[in-house]
């Protein structure tokens, strides 16, 4: 009988051994690899999306002091205006008031001029201007002082200068009609005679 002959097969397996056990080795570093740069990537993305969060809180947060800080001051200016208000309310009304006063007063002075004074019309007088006084006093209404103070533009208003060796210059001699301040504020100013130097006086002349 012939000998049987033995055939070998040789696979691509045989062939390459070692490129079939180096290939798997080298696949498997490279996932690695791009594994560990998108961490980096996906970590980085993850600061900057921090920061750009830590920036946005800290621009709201200056928006909220500063909306915080508007509406205090509102608040105080709107504080401000309603006292105001509440005080100056009625200052139209005190001003017109004022005439009433001021033909009070010329009446009680005729009164007391005269060679024969009406005691109950003089008294009567008083008791209306007391009246009146204690309204505006109650408003915070006061008369400005004017003689013998120094001429102030801000409360008085000049309405004659005349010659004075008694009293310097620019001093209030005597009033013409009353002035009056309501709280801090002027109602109305008091019209006056100012002393002037007699020298000044004539040169005016």
């Amino acid at each position: 009988m012939p000998e049987s002959k033995r055939i070998k097969i040789v696979t691509e397996a045989d062939e390459t051994p070692v490129a079939a056990d180096a290939a798997p080795a080298e696949a498997a570093e490279k996932p690695e690899e791009l594994l560990g740069a998108s961490a980096e990537e996906r970590l980085r993305e993850m600061e900057n999306r921090l920061a750009a969060k830590a920036k946005e809180c800290d621009e709201a947060n200056d928006k909220l002091l500063r909306v915080s800080a508007e509406f205090e001051n509102y608040r105080k200016r709107t504080a401000r205006e309603m006292e105001d208000f509440r005080k100056y309310a009625v200052q139209s009304l005190l001003k017109e008031m004022l005439s009433a006063v001021d033909h009070i007063e010329l009446a009680i002075q005729a009164a007391a001029s005269n060679s024969a004074p009406d005691k109950n019309l003089t008294e009567g007088l008083n008791l209306t201007l007391k009246e009146l006084l204690r309204i505006f006093e109650k408003f915070n209404v006061v008369p400005i002082a004017a003689v013998g103070t120094p001429f102030n533009p801000e409360f008085h208003e000049a309405m004659l200068r005349e010659e004075s060796v008694e009293f310097p210059e620019n001093t209030v001699l005597r009033e013409m009609q009353k002035g009056y301040m309501i709280g801090s504020r002027l109602l109305r100013p008091a019209l006056v005679v100012v002393a002037a130097p007699r020298d000044a006086a004539r040169k005016s002349e």
